[in-house]
């Protein structure tokens, strides 16, 4: 008898000094600073025995077998329980099983209950159920007023498919609101997350995760210091330059809300898409990205860089497009769509224009809206400029109506070709071969490159023709070739500012992009060098002419 009441005394002891500890120390201060009701009186409704050693324990009643409690609406059973009465509060061992409602239950193998403040400290193989949810623990700390469950020496929350591990977190039974804290570990259907900090909602099947946090579902990996997820929707919010991979893709930007379902992410503010499989990266203010047709669109600062070749192409518009074709294959290619105010820069190639589309199946960039092309001291422009591409430099450039390349020999001094249509094809960077058609002038100069340290225009050449072909050899005239032409050689003292420049001449040098830096700086034309569109005369159908009245009147 003496060693059963020493038991239970050390039991009424450990009990008091855990109900001083189990609380969370930010939790405790709340409770000591927030009013709360102090609680009814606890009723015993059952016993097999009930023991009492006023020597030992005193004011300590000792119930065992089929022990129940009931206080303010909760049932409480268990093996054997010390009942302090002058406290109002309880310790209860083995089996332990309090109920609430038919929403909510707790189990353990040892339970302190105060009735004062209701809360019920529970240790070892905890079990809250409330609804479809279920929180296992070793130590909980249950406040009854404030529907909170607290623990912190590890826990596990099972939500249907979801389940959420961490050291330490909190449950409101109210709100249906957990907190998890240090080494959480989310694990769902289609995702799996890991954080610092991570709140969920039972209810709306929100998550919110706070600090350094990796998502992984499926082939997408997210890197987040502040994302807001739905395990509903599969969709996320993602804050402070979160970072998404998926399939060689990475999105980042100031905030992205990604749909994991629609595999479509949308970026805001200083968005950066590189692409690895595809060898570029876009960028600007705005992005949307479809994973699964492969479209994006950026608006703002809109800028692709195309690094496939050794030398990467610069591309901005006010928004750009990126198409995908033949996805899921070995013949995918994309094609980019850009307007308006489009700047390129390329070591070797620059270009403006109104709007532009560069095809990674043949390496076209093509140029709409009075474009310009430069090449090292070349200047093309026309009403249409399409510049192919090689493995590593330019290739070719094929000008559309209204067609003229300068080549600037000195301050005022140009090298003039026009034609309706022109096609130039280079070696290594360099124009060998160029190809004139219809309508054909040329001003060409004649330079006296025989004085070593200096080169002097000593002639001019003007001829008219409806064909020309020239070729080029170390950057100078080695051939030319033209149709029945008429030419003019004038000494360079007889050339006047007349003579000097074709018609149509004119030198955009200071609207040239300098740098990578320089496209976002659009310098337009000035208005009365705006190329106007060649319009295409229709031809004049013959029409049978309407039969008169009088004729018509004679086959009645």
């Amino acid at each position: 008898m003496r060693t059963r009441l020493l038991f239970v005394l050390l039991g009424a002891v450990v009990a008091l000094s855990m109900y001083s500890r189990g609380s969370n120390p930010e939790d405790k201060k709340t409770s000591v600073t927030t009013a709360r009701p102090k609680g009814g009186d606890i009723v015993v409704r059952h016993a097999d025995q009930i023991n009492y050693n006023e020597a030992l324990m005193p004011g300590v009643q000792i119930f065992v077998g089929n022990v129940e409690f009931f206080h303010d609406g909760v049932i409480l059973t268990c093996d054997s329980a010390n009942f302090f009465q002058d406290n109002n509060s309880f310790a209860a061992f083995d089996n332990v099983k309090m109920r609430q409602g038919d929403t909510l239950s707790l189990v353990c193998n040892y339970l302190f209950y105060d009735g004062n403040s209701q809360v019920a400290q529970a240790r070892h193989n905890v079990v809250l159920r409330h609804r479809n949810s279920t929180l296992y623990t070793d130590s909980l700390d249950y406040d009854r007023y404030y529907s909170m469950g607290y623990f912190f020496e590890g826990g596990r929350l099972v939500d249907g498919a979801t389940t959420l591990v961490s050291d330490w977190g909190q449950y409101d039974t109210r709100t249906r609101q957990a907190v998890f804290n240090y080494n959480v570990d989310l694990r769902s259907p289609d995702y799996n997350m890991a954080t610092d900090t991570l709140y969920y909602n039972v209810l709306t099947k929100d998550v919110r995760a706070a600090g350094r946090s990796n998502v992984v579902s499926g082939t997408t990996n997210i890197y987040t210091e502040n994302g807001h997820f739905n395990t509903n929707n599969n969709i996320a919010v993602l804050l402070d330059r979160s970072v998404v991979e998926d399939n060689n893709r990475k999105i980042v930007a100031d905030s992205i809300v990604f749909d994991k379902q629609q595999r479509i992410a949308e970026g805001f503010g200083d968005f950066v898409v590189n692409d690895d499989e595809n060898h570029s990266i876009l960028s600007g203010d705005y992005c949307l990205y479809n994973d699964s047709t492969g479209f994006s669109l950026a608006h703002g600062r809109a800028l692709l860089k195309n690094f496939a070749e050794p030398d990467t192409l610069f591309l901005h518009a006010d928004t750009l497009k990126i198409l995908s074709y033949n996805l899921n294959t070995d013949s995918v290619y994309r094609v980019v769509h850009g307007y308006y105010h489009s700047r390129s820069f390329r070591e070797d190639v620059q270009s403006v224009a109104d709007s532009l589309s560069f095809s990674t199946l043949d390496r076209r960039l093509s140029l709409y809206g009075n474009p310009i092309v430069w090449n090292e001291r070349n200047q093309i422009f026309g009403e249409e400029i399409h510049t192919y591409f090689n493995d590593s430099t330019i290739d070719s450039i094929y000008v559309i109506n209204q067609a003229l390349m300068c080549e600037q020999l000195d301050s005022i001094n140009f090298n003039q070709i026009a034609g309706k249509e022109m096609h130039m094809y280079f070696r290594d960077g360099e124009l060998r071969e160029s190809h004139v058609v219809q309508n054909v002038n040329i001003n060409y100069f004649q330079l006296d490159d025989k004085i070593k340290d200096d080169t002097i225009v000593v002639a001019m050449n003007h001829a008219e023709t409806s064909l020309l072909k020239l070729f080029m050899e170390n950057k100078k005239v080695a051939n030319v070739w033209t149709a029945e032409a008429e030419g003019t050689f004038y000494p360079i003292i007889f050339v006047t500012p007349k003579l000097r420049y074709l018609d149509n001449f004119a030198w955009f040098d200071y609207i040239r992009p300098r740098d990578k830096y320089d496209v976002f700086e659009w310098r337009g034309k000035p208005v009365d060098k705006v190329l106007q569109k060649t319009v295409r005369r229709e031809v004049p159908y013959q029409k049978l002419k309407k039969k008169s009245n009088r004729a018509e009147e004679g086959n009645e």
